[in-house]
């Protein structure tokens, strides 16, 4: 049996691994994969955004099912591509993806479903865009309204800094075509958290939350990045809350894409705030979060592989699903000047000593190998440094300790991750 994935970062590390390992041993592809994918799978020189390159490869090899893992590929159509060939694929077709790809159809989506999110307005021009942001005032958020990499979201808590946000976006071009159009949008004050639902057009199994944190530095200081880290379970999400979040949130928008003839499957990532007035959706993704599903990946008790499987073939039930009671954690390792500006090909140090500690498995993201032979940094988040323990407080002494344990120049990381909810358990 073939698997196919397509990605070559955290994301697709962890589910390289964890489907190379399923019981079913299938052969694993990884397109382009990187320096950890190739230990349990085979890396392809084609990029994740050559659509026609994976498409040529698909077909010539067949595989028995793709896993596609950005993004991009995503939005482009990748799926449609290769469900035209006949081939079975994990994700959701182009269109349904626009739930990431555009923002703006995201909250139209929402208000026809009657999803709880944030108001906000659109402006594709800097005038316009500058006198609304003038006439409500901050704080406020300023958001791309295409894919940026999860770079495209500014929370402005100034008037200038929206109007400095909205300028890089509309005029600076910061974003490139991911920034032609701008949502202002209300600030919401709470908690976010992240589900993740797996979806096969109809039925629907929700995955443990999760808590990322997207900020660069401790105590949610700095720019927003991909993401610093992460753990599961989060505190802040009770298990009474997953069947609510299921009901006004997952579902209503399923029915409302169905009901435009648009049927969703694969995962669908609900980014959400936890108010006062309740719970309230920032955002869609349309593929697992990176890096929550390294955190909620390692909690999985079974196999991946029949799970995506009956997604693909409409046959999705919570039995095949089921979960570890222990708690996970992941630390971002990522280059010095990230997320701005940051060389690469810095030799990395202490992997392998790092794995040998209980617990823990280091996934990569930017990472490659050099002539040599040398694992090298190839990217701006170059490390998931995983750990489980028996409770958040234990997985998150793992992580940290292994970490330790791993060196390259420009190294930095955000030291409190889970610090909020390891609050909360003491509190």
């Amino acid at each position: 049996m073939k698997v196919f994935v397509v990605g070559g970062g955290g994301r697709e590390d962890v589910l390289a691994w964890k489907l190379a390992y399923d019981s079913a041993a299938p052969v694993v592809f990884c397109a382009p994969g990187n320096a950890g994918t190739r230990r349990y799978a085979t890396n392809l020189p084609v990029a994740a955004d050559d659509i026609d390159g994976l498409v040529a490869w698909a077909c010539a090899e067949r595989p028995d099912l793709t896993v596609v893992g950005p993004e991009a590929p995503l939005c482009a159509g990748l799926v449609d591509r290769l469900e035209a060939e006949g081939l079975r694929v994990f994700g959701p077709s182009g269109e349904a993806a626009q739930l990431e790809g555009s923002k703006v159809f995201s909250k139209e989506i929402m208000a026809a479903a009657g999803v709880p999110t944030a108001e906000c307005r659109h402006f594709d021009e800097i005038v316009a865009a500058e006198a609304y942001i003038r006439e409500v005032g901050a704080p406020i958020v300023i958001k791309a309204e295409g894919l940026a990499a999860g770079k495209g979201v500014t929370v402005c808590l100034d008037l200038d800094a929206a109007l400095t946000a909205a300028r890089e976006a509309l005029v600076d071009n910061a974003f490139g075509t991911a920034g032609a159009r701008i949502l202002v949008e209300e600030f919401m004050e709470g908690e976010e958290a992240s589900v993740l639902a797996l979806v096969d057009g109809e039925h629907v199994v929700m995955l443990p939350g999760s808590q990322d944190h997207k900020r660069a530095l401790d105590n949610d200081q700095g720019p927003n990045t991909g993401g610093m880290g992460a753990y599961s379970p989060a505190p802040v999400i009770g298990s009474e809350d997953l069947p609510v979040i299921r009901d006004t949130v997952i579902e209503p928008v399923l029915a409302e894409m169905r009901s435009r003839g648009i049927p969703y499957k694969g995962v669908l990532y609900a980014g959400l705030m936890f108010t006062p007035e309740g719970i309230r959706v920032l955002e869609f993704n349309c593929r697992f979060g990176d890096p929550e599903v390294q955190a909620v990946l390692r909690r999985l008790a079974g196999d991946l592989l029949p799970v995506l499987d009956a997604c693909v073939d409409g046959d999705l039930t919570d039995a095949q699903v089921s979960w570890s009671d222990e708690a996970s954690a992941c630390v971002v390792m990522a280059s010095g000047g990230y997320p701005g500006a940051y060389d690469k090909g810095k030799p990395i140090d202490g992997i392998e000593t790092a794995e040998q500690s209980e617990g823990v498995v280091v996934f990569h993201a930017g990472t490659d190998v050099d002539s040599g032979g040398q694992v090298v940094t190839a990217g701006g988040r170059v490390l998931n440094v995983t750990a489980t323990g028996v409770d958040l407080e234990q997985a998150v002494e793992r992580a940290y300790g292994a970490v330790d344990k791993i060196s390259f120049e420009g190294a930095h990381w955000r030291r409190d991750i889970a610090a909020r909810a390891l609050s909360r358990i003491t509190a």
